[in-house]
């Protein structure tokens, strides 16, 4: 069987056509491996399709640029150049005339270029999606193997072109993002109450996580991650809600409150609106949420707090084969720290822990790890301490619903940092790459990079959705 398959190019009159062969493919039909198009022929088939109608499409567009728009008088060729254009089905050369400006009309400069009007980009738009998409999701390697895979790209195509464009795309989202300010709180308290009632209740936990530093090579640098779950009452429970991950590098990133204020505003957030904020107490992370909403709380995450409590309690069992008697009594008194924090009591809590300190006093000669034990009796005092006022009755929100933890951020930073940045496998990046691609990553997640994409370029078809990450 002999398939020939052409290209019929109608002007927009319909009174001209041109036909373009475009393939042609012997084709056998006795075994199944013969059946349909191979992926080969495929490729070679969209490589030529698209190689024929971009050039029409470029001639189209040149035409007119030949005669002087004032006169009508043809324009004279200056130079002779070509542009490469790289698409989802291969890179094309194309002509790229500079044409000199007729005399009719002064100009301010004696030539121009009319190509470069069209082609204002050296990359199709849904290329630097495609790149940038599956960049944010797998390594750069793999998404290059996977799109040279299934389209017919340049054999010349290479992993630092394909970081190049994601982190192009990363940048752009970054310069529209808006300039710092020390506060988000909009209005007065006087204006506020004049709002419409607020749609449910916000919930924004922050955590952090580490990647193995580029430069610094035995060193890690923390990467801060957050989620904002928007979620609606039982007057509204047929909304489904609205969930959204921000990420940057603590130390280099310049616009922290501004990334999460942009969060929560595209969310719909009031400023008479609940909001909760859950944290670890770290000074940077507290200083994130103040001043974002005038009716957030703020709360001591208890994931964290029943961590340093549980070091306190491995200790406590490795007392206990020191002196069982007063090994007991201790772990007895750990207990009931933890049901004084429990329940928010917080001067309870120091004068329980001023009591351990005290108590394990006694093994300071018999106790391997007792310096160990102090330190983290020290940090635990200087956690509660500092972070007094983010300590609510845990129990008693706990029983009504409410939340307690950031358990829910733990699964966030395992898709945003761990699955791309991972340490396991031996990744190392610069903080500008991570920075960067933290910025893509989040979007194709919450699938808004196709959003995105259509916002830069309106005429652009692409579906807006995108793989959704788990919960």
């Amino acid at each position: 069987m002999r398939v020939k398959l052409q290209l019929v190019m109608c002007s927009d009159e319909g009174q001209e056509e041109t036909v373009t062969d475009v393939i042609t493919l012997n084709k056998n039909s006795q075994r199944i491996e013969h059946l349909g198009l191979t992926l080969a022929e495929a490729k070679q088939l969209l490589s030529t399709l698209q190689r024929h109608l971009l050039q029409h499409q470029v001639d189209t567009f040149l035409d007119p640029c030949s005669t002087c728009p004032d006169c009508g008088a043809l324009l004279k060729v200056k130079a002779h150049a070509s542009r490469s254009f790289r698409t989802l089905f291969g890179t094309c050369k194309l002509d790229s005339p500079r044409l000199g400006h007729c005399d009719c009309t002064r100009r301010k400069t004696s030539s121009f270029r009319p190509l470069s009007t069209l082609l204002t980009e050296s990359v199709a738009p849904e290329l630097l999606y495609m790149e940038a998409k599956w960049s944010s999701l797998v390594s750069y390697g793999m998404s290059l193997d996977a799109l040279k895979d299934f389209l017919p790209l340049e054999v010349t195509l290479d992993v630092k072109t394909v970081r190049y464009d994601t982190l192009k795309v990363a940048k752009r989202l970054e310069a529209a993002l808006g300039d710092e300010q020390p506060c988000f709180i909009e209005g007065s308290p006087s204006a506020w109450d004049f709002l419409p009632l607020p749609d449910g209740s916000f919930k924004v936990g922050i955590d952090g996580g580490y990647v193995r530093n580029w430069f610094a090579k035995q060193h890690n640098f923390e990467v801060i991650v957050g989620k904002s779950t928007h979620t609606f009452g039982e007057d509204e429970a047929d909304k489904t809600p609205s969930s959204k991950r921000f990420g940057f590098v603590q130390t280099l990133d310049t616009k922290p409150k501004r990334r999460l204020y942009e969060v929560l505003h595209s969310q719909g957030l009031q400023m008479n609106q609940d909001i909760t904020f859950l944290a670890d107490g770290n000074d940077t992370l507290r200083a994130l949420q103040l001043e974002m909403s005038p009716q957030a709380t703020h709360i001591l995450d208890w994931f964290h707090v029943t961590m340093r409590l549980t070091v306190l309690d491995q200790y406590g069992k490795g007392l206990v084969h020191c002196d069982a008697v007063l090994g007991k009594e201790i772990r007895e008194k750990m207990e009931r720290l933890k049901w004084s924090l429990w329940h928010g009591q917080v001067d309870k809590a120091l004068g329980k822990i001023d009591d351990l300190a005290s108590s394990i006093g006694l093994f300071q000669e018999t106790y391997a790890r007792f310096t160990q034990l102090v330190k983290a009796l020290s940090e635990l005092r200087t956690s509660i301490g500092n972070n007094r006022h983010l300590i609510p009755n845990y129990g008693q929100r706990y029983h009504q619903g409410e939340a307690i933890a950031t358990s829910f951020v733990e699964s966030t930073v395992n898709q945003v940092v761990s699955k791309r940045f991972c340490k396991k496998q031996q990744m190392q990046w610069s903080k500008q790459g991570a920075q960067l691609l933290l910025q893509t990553r989040v979007k194709t997640l919450d699938g808004e990079l196709g959003a995105v994409f259509k916002r830069w370029y309106p005429d652009m078809d692409i579906e807006v959705e995108e793989i959704p990450a788990a919960a």
